[in-house]
């Protein structure tokens, strides 16, 4: 679908490695270099022509972002460096300031370090607990695995949508609800979710929500962050300076500026902003149900064809989403990656950043395939038939 948008495409190459980053379609790279090369002026400080047209279209993505994940408000999306950073700015900003020692934060072990490490560090600052929502024998979440998870302690529960090893799709609307029966508050990791499939923040009565654009066609450095409406002046900025304040005195008297600006502290990502809405544009002329759709087919073909390999373990044969998790019996999963990419096919190896996750999978090294809507049945059977060589130890060793 759409292949002839990306350049890298054309390289003769086959890319499965999306959970890490997306191709890029050419708007992308055409959006950046306008900006540079017909209106290269800063974003909310000039009073000329070319600077006003900057804080025109960089809100307009503002506006978009917001259309596309059903937010109320242009002030609930602020613009991050990345999931990473977003997840940071909740966790310091917010909760850092909400919790105390005692408290409890419930996660999993197949999480992100992303959605893990923030949590490790302010339980060390403030003596908060970190305990785990336990996973199925799928690695699944379930709605009765997070009720008895919770205790009296439980104040936020943080979890990815779609996890990036086992691709498992939580329920995520209805462990929200639950959670808010109880007085929790909600983090949701949608680095993974985000692109593939619909999300509406309002519906699912989301309290905070971070994604990366690099995942869903945009740039390299930009995220997302959105705060529900009712709790958007109650977070602290972690990071501060210009863009931020409204005025600053000599004795440290100082007035800084509402959200979403003031977690926006510095010359932002202009080129990528932009940019980045003229790719939510994009993925929108597509249609994220029909992507949606389509990489369910894809996964399923996949499945069904991966498991006519010789030796192979599918590692999460039941999960939804578009991740596929496997490796060869007695081959390691990094050099598996390096021998698929003497046939040009690019796949993940490793541990995928969830570092945790070992302990529930009982292997710490896996390979990832990560579909999304320029993937083919045709690039599927290739990575098949490359997987079925009888040769295949030899060629690794």
């Amino acid at each position: 679908m759409n292949r002839e948008d990306f350049n890298m495409l054309d390289k003769d190459i086959i890319y499965f490695d999306n959970g890490a980053t997306t191709l890029k379609p050419r708007i992308l790279s055409e959006s950046i270099s306008d900006y540079y090369n017909n209106y290269s002026a800063n974003a909310h400080r000039g009073d000329y022509d070319i600077s006003l047209k900057v804080d025109m279209m960089y809100e307009n993505t503002r506006e978009l972002v917001k259309k596309f994940i059903g937010a109320e408000d242009m002030k609930q999306i602020v613009f991050t460096n990345n999931a990473t950073d977003s997840l940071n700015k909740i966790i310091f900003g917010y909760f850092k300031k909400h919790l105390k020692k005692g408290d409890e934060i419930l996660i999993t072990k197949a999480e992100h370090a992303s959605n893990v490490l923030p949590w490790f560090e302010l339980s060390e600052d403030i003596g908060i607990k970190v305990n785990y929502i336990k996973l199925d024998e799928h690695l699944k979440v379930t709605l009765d695995s997070v009720k008895q998870a919770i205790t009296p302690n439980t104040k936020v529960i943080s979890l990815a949508h779609v996890t990036n090893v086992v691709g498992d799709v939580r329920p995520i609307k209805e462990i929200i609800s639950l959670a808010h029966q109880y007085g929790i508050k909600v983090v949701i990791d949608g680095a993974q979710s985000v692109p593939h499939t619909h999300i509406d923040v309002k519906e699912l009565d989301m309290d905070f929500l971070a994604f990366s654009a690099h995942k869903m066609c945009g740039p390299t450095g930009l995220g997302v962050l959105y705060i529900k409406k009712d709790l958007i002046n109650d977070i602290n900025p972690i990071i501060f300076g210009g863009g931020m304040n409204a005025s600053f005195e000599f004795d440290g008297n100082r007035e800084y500026k509402e959200i979403p600006y003031l977690l926006e502290a510095g010359t932002p990502n202009i080129a990528d902003v932009i940019a980045f809405g003229s790719v939510i544009n994009y993925l929108s002329r597509i249609g994220i149900k029909k992507i949606e759709e389509y990489e369910k087919n894809l996964r399923k073909y996949a499945i069904e064809k991966l498991k006519e390999v010789p030796n192979i373990i599918i590692y999460n044969e039941t999960s939804e989403s578009s991740i596929i998790t496997f490796n060869i019996k007695d081959i390691f999963a990094q050099d598996l990656a390096i021998y698929l990419n003497k046939y040009n096919i690019c796949v993940r190896a490793g541990n995928h950043c969830a570092k945790i996750l070992k302990d529930e999978l009982g292997i710490k090294n896996t390979c990832r395939i990560s579909l999304y809507f320029y993937n083919t049945t045709d690039e599927i059977e290739k990575l098949v038939d490359v997987l079925k060589n009888p040769n295949i130890k030899n060629e690794i060793i």
